[in-house]
């Protein structure tokens, strides 16, 4: 179901914040952020902020990316959602 523009809660443009969550495994956090890269030129990687899980067996990320419009942020999502390395995103 299409939500009008009129009504959604999100006003464009905006820096939005998503988490992601995958196993801490080597070259996630770079996966993570070569994905943020492709919708957000000027995505600057140091602010991404990294919190491991208890054990350390995960790793939480929240990346902050400019978007322009609803559909560029529904793709977002669904890149993520999709790449092997991510678990979930919120």
């Amino acid at each position: 179901m299409d939500i009008p523009a009129e009504e959604s809660l999100i006003k464009y443009p905006c820096d939005f914040p998503i988490k992601v969550m995958g196993k801490s495994v080597p070259g996630y956090r770079e996966a993570v952020q070569n994905v943020v890269l492709q919708f957000d030129k000027n995505f600057d990687i140091n602010t991404t902020e990294c919190r491991p899980s208890k054990n350390g067996n995960y790793l939480g990320l929240t990346v902050t990316v400019h978007v322009t419009s609803r559909e560029q942020l529904d793709e977002l999502y669904r890149t993520l959602s999709t790449h092997p390395m991510v678990s979930v995103v919120l």
